[in-house]
């Protein structure tokens, strides 16, 4: 008897990791919590408090810990994913917004949309390190190049997106796209930007090594958020006003696919096998789960109002 209880103790603990270790999170500031999906079964499973207003969050890899901004405190949270309690709140400038890992995991970036400028947080010291001020107004997104010396900004009161010399921690320039940029997303190899520019519905494509705009193309109205496939191939777009996810070739900047995903889709993540992209979809409190594969509508779970993006791993 006493082994039999052993083997369903350890056959539930393993039940419970399983669910645990693949889990994709949505911040949603309307209703000011974050819910939690298992990505097996893509339910929520759980819904976490005292969060202030969530809004931008990222997952760094090989690290266990959940970084989400709360815009009502100006605080960056870090949050266990194992046992889903914020163990740490760190100050950031006035109104944070998006935040992003760094390639090497060794720093967190936060647009601060009130203070124009982005801060970089230490992952080992849990402290902002330093900032750097921007001249666009109200950044939004500040994303890292793939090999973590530069970053782009967009502010969405601007028509430009800024470029940012991580290892001088300093400006060095800008580029003009169009009015409100808003989602930013590189290739791996970093020869390449993609920059949605909500006001003109554009996707812009900036040449990285030149540091100009050489494409520009529309795939729907009010774009707003993308994310590159890790395969560099395709590269996926939010359009706000057709509620849609565009699938975009990579080279040929044509669109493969419109995938339906609800009211107001903003910020995505993608899921560590790179087979499910998870949308939030803000105005229809939800968050849509796409095939990353075969470009179609798996499935909408409701979770929070006003969801404003997701991490997945």
């Amino acid at each position: 008897m006493k082994s039999s209880l052993l083997l369903i103790t350890a056959l539930c603990l393993s039940n419970v990791w399983a669910l645990s270790a693949h889990q994709v999170f949505a911040t949603n500031e309307g209703s000011q919590d974050i819910s939690v999906i298992d990505g097996a079964s893509d339910e929520v499973i759980a819904t976490l408090k005292d969060v202030g207003k969530p809004r931008g969050l990222t997952l760094c890899k090989n690290d266990k810990r959940l970084y989400v901004t709360n815009q009502k405190d100006a605080q960056l949270l870090v949050i266990d994913t194992t046992s889903q309690k914020v163990t740490q709140r760190i100050g950031l400038g006035e109104s944070p917004e998006a935040v992003y890992c760094s390639p090497d995991a060794k720093w967190v970036a936060v647009s601060n949309e009130g203070s124009n400028s982005v801060s970089f947080i230490s992952t080992t010291e849990l402290k902002e390190v330093f900032s750097i001020p921007v001249k666009g107004k109200n950044p939004e997104h500040s994303v890292f190049s793939p090999d973590g010396r530069l970053m782009l900004v967009s502010a969405e009161e601007a028509d430009q997106v800024d470029v940012l010399d991580v290892v001088k921690r300093q400006q060095i320039g800008s580029i003009q796209v169009g009015e409100r940029p808003r989602g930013i997303a590189f290739t791996p190899d970093g020869k390449r930007a993609f920059v949605a520019v909500e006001t003109a519905s554009l996707l812009v494509v900036i040449d990285m090594t030149q540091l100009k705009v050489v494409e520009k193309i529309q795939v729907g109205q009010r774009t707003n958020g993308l994310l590159m496939h890790p395969s560099g191939k395709v590269v996926f777009v939010t359009n706000g006003g057709d509620g849609t996810v565009s699938v975009v070739d990579v080279q040929s900047l044509k669109v493969l696919a419109q995938v339906p995903v609800g009211q107001r889709p903003w910020n995505m993540s993608i899921n560590a096998d790179a087979s499910k992209l998870y949308v939030a979809a803000g105005r229809s409190h939800a968050v849509a789960v796409v095939d990353a594969v075969n470009y179609k509508l798996l499935k909408t779970i409701a979770v929070g109002r006003l969801p404003w993006g997701t991490a997945a791993n």
